[in-house]
């Protein structure tokens, strides 16, 4: 069901934002009609004015006075669902329209006794949490000292004060706990969408690195063998298209999220890099990947291609030499791939995005990467674990 067919009441731009500020008028308007039937606790002291039972001037003074209670209230409730005043500018107007209710009910009599209702839910509102407590505390007692001195004929109002006021401090936790999750959930969003990113941009990185690589090796081979040898030249044209096909396919899932890189895959590619390169190149057999997690499998897949890439564009190797092992350590199991050439290993001074990429792919699939100068050339060795690892506790 879309937005448009649900009932207006139930839509989400009909419905009231808790804890946010009104965005137009109707959102204020929707908000003020939940406040105002609070209202009710005042029809009490307007029959009293309007009764006939106090002199001119007391009922003006006291129409004024509701008027000013009533404005204070609506004010600090209602500017509490926004955009709040500071705390100490908080304090003073609790504080006035305490004094408002104390001073009413004294002079008035006990009709106006529910204006403490006001003070309580006001205290629980506005105030904070350790403040709030003693506020409504105090409120309550006030309203039992009024109470014996003007004659209050219900007493069970007091726990109804008493129990508003806390009840209105449950909300505002509510209100606050609400914005917290929707801020959290903005930033789970967030963080999300730069994985994702991070993701796509290593993805990228790594795939169109090593065929980028390929293409610019075969390409220069075809051109010094294009003279003399055409054969020769038309079949590196061939792999050239080849190459850059693949290259388009791996692109494509790779912005899908769907490709998962093979490490078999990467050893005959790796082969093929290298022999291009005019690099000596001693690569394993099929490996046996028993038991090896999948994201442990990918991981080095993309370690063997990033570092046959770096081989190839920035090493000046002629000799390169992969191995595949496992090995037995504290954590458990691992696999390891080390890939070791003769060159030297580029004049960068510090790892580049590739090395940083792979080193949080690693990370992700519970690896480690060391990449190094030896005293023959540069070493890159990637550690995964072999195995899946079981939590804690979770055996018979």
């Amino acid at each position: 069901m879309t937005d448009d067919q649900l009932p207006s009441w139930t839509r989400p731009e009909n419905q009231i934002r808790v804890g946010q500020p009104p965005r137009n008028r109707a959102d204020a308007v929707r908000k003020l009609v939940w406040i105002l039937p609070w209202l009710i606790f005042l029809g009490s002291p307007v029959r009293d004015l309007s009764s006939g039972d106090h002199g001119t001037a007391a009922t003006v003074a006291g129409w004024v006075a509701l008027a000013t209670f009533t404005g204070l209230y609506l004010t600090l409730v209602f500017r509490n669902m926004g955009r709040p005043f500071s705390e100490p500018i908080v304090g003073a107007l609790v504080f006035l329209l305490g004094a408002l209710a104390v001073t009413l009910c004294l002079t008035l009599g006990g009709a106006w006794i529910g204006l403490f209702v006001y003070v309580s839910v006001t205290c629980g509102a506005t105030l904070p949490q350790r403040a709030a407590y003693w506020a409504v505390g105090l409120n309550t007692l006030a309203m039992v000292l009024v109470g014996l001195d003007v004659g209050l004929d219900d007493w069970s109002l007091i726990l109804v004060v008493l129990l508003l006021g806390f009840a209105m401090m449950g909300v505002k936790q509510l209100v606050r706990t609400t914005v917290e999750l929707r801020k959290a959930r903005a930033t789970v969003a967030q963080l999300a969408a730069n994985e994702e990113r991070l993701r796509l941009a290593r993805d990228l990185h790594d795939l169109l690195g090593h065929s980028l690589s390929l293409i610019t090796l075969k390409s220069e081979l075809a051109g010094r063998m294009l003279p003399d040898h055409p054969g020769k030249a038309a079949q590196q044209v061939a792999d050239i298209e080849q190459v850059s096909r693949q290259a388009l396919v791996d692109v494509r899932a790779a912005v899908s999220g769907y490709r998962r890189a093979r490490l078999s895959d990467e050893l005959a590619g790796a082969q093929v890099a290298l022999n291009a390169a005019d690099v000596t190149a001693e690569v394993p057999a099929e490996p046996g990947l028993d038991g090896v997690p999948e994201g442990s499998e990918t991981a080095l897949a993309w370690a063997l291609r990033e570092a046959v890439t770096n081989v190839v564009r920035h090493s000046g190797a002629t000799r390169c030499t992969i191995e595949l092992l496992r090995r037995q350590t504290l954590d458990g199991p691992v696999l390891e791939l080390s890939v070791e050439d003769n060159g030297s290993g580029g004049s960068g001074k510090g790892p580049g995005n590739g090395l940083t990429g792979l080193t949080e792919r690693l990370e992700k699939a519970g690896g480690t990467l060391e990449a190094g100068r030896t005293k023959h050339g540069f070493r890159l060795a990637a550690r995964v674990p072999a195995t899946t690892t079981a939590p804690v506790g979770s055996g018979p």
